[in-house]
């Protein structure tokens, strides 16, 4: 069950409701070159308007360091929604100040807002009070659908909830249910495979997980450091020394629980068109590096993935922005979505994987939030959901 209040236990007819959705977006220029983010939110956007209200979205792009930066004005964003709503999207230049007050003011139902980067504001990310009800004073009811940014205490996402009533939008609520079912109460065998460069990020997932999973499969330049805590020789590869006497505990914890690569895939250089060659794992020579898993592992994790009930991933299996090294990341990518389990990817690069191999239909949940699914993962509260009202006494009267 969903504890917190959703835009289905509000009344929305006539009302200017607030909404923060997540359209960080990668650009191309001014060109939207993956919409996934904008689709998600769309059922909260169409479900507010359908309903009678006007909407007013926020949201913040990238990280201009609270100043005014061009390069991330959510202006192409505007557009891009304006082309995939029937109702009429106003760009407004500014989240706070006379034009975003008059605009809000002048809103009528059926009609949407967008609000420039949240971000280009330094009171956002500190959780400022008196930007979050500058925000607030612009709608009569606050819906957070931005999961993306839950695991995060800002202005727009916790600081409005203590002027306005706050409920969940469709994706957040969504999103949680899957993450939460799924760490809860999984269909066994529950596999969890995790990549990515570094394990001093998912130190706390991986010990969460210890005790829920059967099994964790490990890739990517994570791996190098469990490596390195076994003894093996890793030439130049990318390792974390400062984590090492982590990673031995943890791989005592584990025992056989944690799985990590048996032959790898080196380079001798970082490039995209370095020379190449697939040796066992254990003796990396000087001057070459790990950038992928091999295909002895990539056997080694699909049968673990053929036989799972539930997986999660997050983390690519090597440098996969180099062709020549994603193979592994997209034969994962492969096994997932071939495999009959309950599937979630945990968004960030692990999505954009999905996404580039055409499998994201395949899957059974693929997150909008990299870093809200990890603190999931991990055990951790979401502020961005514990600020919303409960379901069972509303915080507002």
């Amino acid at each position: 069950m969903f504890r917190k209040k959703t835009i289905e236990d509000v009344e929305i007819n006539g009302k200017k409701v607030l909404v923060r959705v997540d359209f960080n977006v990668p650009l191309e220029g001014e060109q939207i070159a993956d919409d996934t983010r904008i689709r998600a939110a769309l059922p909260t956007i169409n479900y507010l308007l359908d309903g009678g209200a006007g909407v007013i979205l926020m949201s913040h792009l990238g990280r201009p360091g609270g100043k005014t930066k061009r390069e991330f004005s959510l202006k192409p964003v505007a557009e891009y929604l304006d082309g995939k709503l029937e109702n009429k999207v106003t760009f407004v230049p500014d989240c706070m100040g006379k034009e975003a007050e008059s605009s809000s003011a002048d809103l009528k139902p059926g009609e949407v807002l967008l609000l420039e980067n949240t971000r280009f504001h330094p009171g956002e990310k500190k959780n400022d009070p008196k930007m979050a009800e500058k925000l607030a004073s612009l709608g009569e009811l606050f819906v957070n659908d931005a999961f993306g940014t839950a695991h995060r205490s800002h202005a727009s996402n916790v600081g409005v909830t203590n002027f306005l009533p706050a409920v969940a939008g469709f994706l957040l609520e969504k999103e949680i249910i899957y993450l939460d079912k799924t760490i809860k109460n999984p269909e066994r065998p529950f596999v969890a495979v995790l990549g990515g460069a570094k394990i001093s990020g998912k130190i706390g997932v991986i010990s969460n997980l210890l005790s829920r999973v059967d099994q964790i499969l490990i890739g990517g330049g994570m791996a190098n450091t469990f490596f390195k805590a076994k003894g093996y020789q890793l030439g130049d590869s990318l390792v974390e020394n400062e984590v090492l006497d982590t990673a031995k505990d943890l791989l005592k914890k584990a025992g056989d629980k944690i799985v990590l690569p048996v032959d790898v895939v080196i380079a001798d250089e970082f490039s995209a068109d370095a020379q190449k060659k697939t040796i066992d794992t254990g003796d990396v020579s000087a001057g070459w590096q790990i950038l992928d898993v091999g295909p002895e592992t990539i056997k080694l994790f699909r049968a673990y993935l053929a036989d799972a009930g539930t997986i999660v991933w997050n983390g690519p299996m090597g440098v996969f922005e180099f062709p020549a090294f994603a193979e592994g990341t997209f034969s994962i990518a492969r096994a997932v979505a071939d495999s009959s389990a309950v599937s979630i990817i945990g968004g960030g690069d692990s999505a954009s994987a999905v996404s580039k191999a055409g499998l994201t239909e395949k899957i059974t949940h693929v997150s909008t939030g990299g870093g809200a699914s990890l603190q999931m993962l991990e055990g951790e509260n979401l502020p961005g959901l514990d600020a919303l009202d409960d379901q069972e006494q509303g915080k507002h009267r």
